[in-house]
Parts: C-alpha cells; structure tokens; sequence
C-alpha cells in the first residue's frame, strides 16, 4: 500500500478543530495516481478539503480494471511507519510479502491488515497467475502516539464477521458494528464496514453520534442519506449521527468508515506518518541507507527510493485545508 507519487505534498493534518460536530454531506472528488503496473487508482483522502476521518488517513479506490493480459498491481518494496494499511478487495488477489517475513495472498473480503509501529516495508503485487478482474480499496489508519513505536506485524483474517437485514450484507472490516466485531487490532475507536446493497434496498445503518463518518463508493448506485453516490467518490457525514438511511438504485457496494475524532496532530509524507519535520527526515535517510525498515525477501526487483523532501518546513496541523 504506497503512495509512488514521486512528488509527494506534506499532508498536515488531525486535530479535532476542524471535525464537523454535526451531520453534512460533503462530497469529495478523487485525484487520480499512478500506483504501478496497469494500476490506476482514485485517491479520496488526503483531499483537498478533508484530510481525516477518524483515524482514517488514506484511501485509495481502484478498478475494477481488465488485467487478463497486464501484470496488474506491481509494486515494488517500500517502506511506512506510524500507520496501519489495509488491504481490501472486491475482486482479484494481491500477493503481500513484508520485512517480517510475512507472505499472504489476499483475495476478496479477506482483512490484509500491517501494523508498520516503528517501521516495516511491503510489496504488493498480482500473483503471475491471476484473476481477470482487479478490484478493491487501499486504506491507512494513523496509530496514536502510545502505539505509534509497537513492534511491526501483520494479520490476516479471512473469516469475518456479517450484519444482515433485508436487502443488505454488511461484512465488518474493523472495529465494531450493531453489535459484530472485526478481529483485527485496532489501537483507537474506529469501524471500517463493507456494505453489500441489492438492487431496490433502503435501509438504516446504526451509527455512533461520538463519531464521525464517510461512506465511499466501490460499485453500482446508491442514495447515501439522499445523495446518489456514484463509484469512485466519498461523502463526508460529519459526526451526530445515530443512523445512515442507504437506498440502492442497483446492486451496490460502500464502504463505510468511521472513528472517534483524531486528536493528535500529524505529518504525513510519502508512505510515512510521523509528528515533525525531523523524523520524516529520519525516517528518509534510514530507508536511503538500508537501515531499520528491514527487507522484503522474495521478491524480484530493487525497493521504490524515497522522493526529495520539500523545501518547506513540514509542520502538523489541523484536518483540512
């Protein structure tokens, strides 16, 4: 899960001055990246206007591409710190290799979950033997300062846990929902839940008021409290909430994050989350110099390098622009 914009901007973000207290409905339009191979992906978050929900840091929604005769997702080992990546998967596979000498393939539904602590690298790439279709979202949660330095690991839960009620299928990804409880560790209050709508659904959603939420789009159409989502793109809802009314206009797939406020404030840069200026810098001359994140065996081919750091000082500060 990287970011391989060789340009990178600093995202200074978290804080809870910027949380909408109240429900909204703010629609947020992806920018499109290069991730590697034939993989092009949307990225919702960091946006230019919102940053953060909840500890949600990072989302990128790709597919679903046509990779019958493409190499697929082809990224080459690099490093994170300070974050939780996600892997999540509506069709295809992504083969996971990591600098503790996990080796998973993913497939879809399944929760490829790396906890970076104080630092790991990945690859991530379509086993050579692959599905036709390539489908899924990319996602990173901020760990708190008192977790931020834990020991890097890496989980992978193939069964979870399911929310039903006519017309729907909500499969919990993290964190809890109407009472189901992902498995995956988490280290703030936060819930990731993919949402299966049929054709012709309306149903309520139960939501915590003390958090904050978006849903984002992954196929078909849906009415997120009456505004028609369309794949590839995220509606902010703010905080205040105790449901989320959902009407499918066809077969749909959301996805619904969500957490408490995140308090701290951060830096993120490149595939590093950290607090000041000095340890991104650290953190860029550890990966340049061989040290710390360790390395990625297995895998065929040199680690991504790190891009040049902006000339301006990196400073934390608040959830939006």
């Amino acid at each position: 899960m990287s970011n391989l914009d060789r340009r990178p901007v600093p995202s200074l973000c978290g804080g809870r001055g910027f949380v909408a207290a109240e429900p909204v409905r703010e629609l947020l339009s992806p920018r499109k990246v290069q991730l590697g191979g034939s993989t092009e992906v949307r990225r919702l978050l960091p946006n230019l206007g919102r940053r953060m929900v909840g500890a949600w840091a990072f989302v990128d929604h790709y597919g679903p591409d046509d990779i019958a005769d493409e190499p697929g997702m082809q990224v080459a080992p690099h490093p994170h710190m300070g974050l939780q990546t996600v892997s999540w998967l509506h069709q295809g596979e992504v083969l996971h290799r990591d600098s503790t000498g996990s080796l998973a393939t993913i497939r879809p539904r399944e929760l490829g979950l790396m906890t970076s602590g104080r630092a790991i690298s990945h690859s991530e790439e379509s086993p050579r033997s692959h599905a036709r279709f390539l489908h899924g979202a990319q996602l990173w949660v901020a760990l708190p300062d008192a977790h931020r330095h834990t020991e890097p690991h890496f989980q992978h839960h193939a069964d979870l846990p399911r929310v039903t009620a006519p017309g729907l299928t909500a499969t919990v990804i993290l964190g809890e929902l109407d009472g189901a409880a992902s498995p995956g560790t988490t280290y703030t209050p936060l819930v990731g839940a993919d949402l299966t709508l049929a054709h012709g659904a309306q149903v309520s959603v139960p939501l915590d008021p003390d958090f904050e939420y978006a849903v984002l789009s992954m196929s078909g159409e849906a009415h997120v409290d009456g505004v028609p989502l369309l794949p590839g793109s995220m509606l902010y809802l703010g905080c205040g909430r105790t449901e989320l009314p959902l009407r499918a206009e066809s077969d749909a797939g959301l996805m619904l994050l969500g957490g408490e406020p995140f308090e701290e404030e951060l830096v993120m840069f490149w595939n590093w989350i950290g607090r000041s200026q000095e340890e991104i810098a650290q953190a860029r001359e550890d990966w340049m110099n061989g040290t710390r994140f360790g390395e990625v065996k297995g895998y065929d081919g040199a680690p991504i390098p790190a891009p040049e750091l902006p000339a301006t000082r990196l400073k934390p500060r608040g959830r939006t622009r």
